[in-house]
């Protein structure tokens, strides 16, 4: 019988640049693995289903780049659609009302790990 997997090791924290490049990351969900990104906006990790409120699509508009040319807010590629990096709350675009899927993150000992499902508390 072996351990139960409460974390997984999504990233070196390095390699997150605040308000800049993200790292993209699969996650388990049912029908099979979704595409997933860690971001750092003001000092946090938040990590997000790679998936658009408005329509279903990805992101990013470059390998890992999900912020806008401000830093301050993530874009979708497709259609403009705007969100609070630290929320995933939309503010803008065609999104309106919507929110991305936020997924439990946390940073220590220099890395970046995602809590898996059942594992979160609070």
């Amino acid at each position: 019988m072996g351990l139960v997997e409460t974390e997984r090791l999504i990233c070196p924290a390095d390699a997150l640049e605040e308000g800049g490049g993200g790292v993209k990351f699969d996650v388990d969900a049912p029908g099979g693995r979704v595409p997933a990104f860690v971001i750092r906006y003001d000092g946090q990790v938040h990590a997000y289903l790679n998936r658009c409120a408005h329509v279903p699509v990805e992101l990013d508009w470059s390998e890992g780049q999900f912020f806008d040319h401000s830093g301050l807010y993530l874009i979708c590629a497709t259609h403009g659609a705007l969100y609070a990096p630290e929320s995933g709350a939309c503010l803008g675009g065609p999104c309106k009302g919507g929110r991305l899927q936020k997924l439990s993150v946390v940073e220590r000992d220099g890395a970046v790990y995602l809590q898996l499902p059942g594992t979160a508390h609070g």
